[in-house]
């Protein structure tokens, strides 16, 4: 636990800051804001790949969806820790450089306060994820449900898709073949590992115990209930911000979406 809490707390800023300085020399003429804001979703997506393994491993490994245990679906949640405050700041950091102009030249209670205002949404996923979700993935299961932990990892498979759609837009690609393909491979990952997974979930617990699904609710602690509704209600809020930019990406015509 507190080996894996210490890599992890060095590995992700330490990859930010390499990436940020690998570009500087890279590419000199981009500004420290751009440097920032393309190492932050590069780390991004290095966390959400990590995950997605780690889940995939743990799901095939868990043959019995309740009883089976496998050690990453307990460790990697040590690593999912550290990454959550490094990326609150991480956040924060990238909302002040894009609002420097027209905020504040230095870092105050003010800039905060807007940061906290614009992303309150994203910072309260992430503190749930540390004050709620944690306790109950690494203390109040017991030892029972590996294989869901390991579904819940997998749910980071879309964040590579939305990440590299931020970056093209970063690069002024937003017109290219390779921004359309990746905005229906955001949609389908999206959709299928962030909306469809829950249903599955139970599904798979409604098979394992013979039940009909619509009393898992019924037999699963009750916690388990509040977790999930906790976790996909935020879902389905952001699938519908990414279906209407969907829309207007094939329907509108490039000086459309360029205004």
């Amino acid at each position: 636990m507190w080996q894996t809490l210490a890599i992890a707390s060095v590995f992700f800023p330490g990859l930010f800051a390499l990436s940020v300085r690998s570009l500087g020399w890279a590419a000199p003429a981009w500004s420290l804001k751009d440097r920032i804001l393309l190492s932050s979703r590069m780390v991004s997506s290095v966390q959400a790949t990590m995950a997605t393994v780690s889940g995939i491993i743990v799901v095939l490994n868990c043959k019995d969806v309740v009883h089976d245990r496998y050690w990453l679906a307990v460790e990697y949640v040590w690593v999912i820790v550290p990454y959550m405050i490094y990326d609150i700041y991480v956040m924060y950091l990238c909302h002040w450089h894009k609002s420097k102009d027209t905020l504040e030249k230095k870092h105050s209670l003010a800039s905060v306060r807007s940061f906290l205002e614009k992303d309150r949404l994203m910072v309260t996923h992430h503190l749930f994820i540390l004050v709620v979700l944690t306790p109950v993935a690494q203390y109040l299961r017991g030892e029972l449900g590996d294989f869901f932990v390991g579904c819940i990892f997998v749910a980071e498979l879309s964040t590579p898709f939305v990440s590299l759609g931020k970056i093209l837009m970063q690069l002024k690609m937003q017109d290219t073949l390779l921004h359309k393909v990746n905005g229906i491979l955001i949609l389908v990952t999206f959709f299928l590992c962030r909306i469809v997974l829950f249903p599955f979930m139970y599904s798979a617990y409604a098979r394992h115990t013979g039940i009909p699904i619509y009393m898992v609710p019924f037999h699963i602690p009750m916690h388990c209930n509040v977790a999930n509704a906790s976790l996909i209600a935020p879902q389905l809020y952001w699938f519908m911000l990414i279906c209407r930019k969907a829309v207007r990406l094939y329907s509108s015509s490039p000086s459309d979406r360029n205004r």
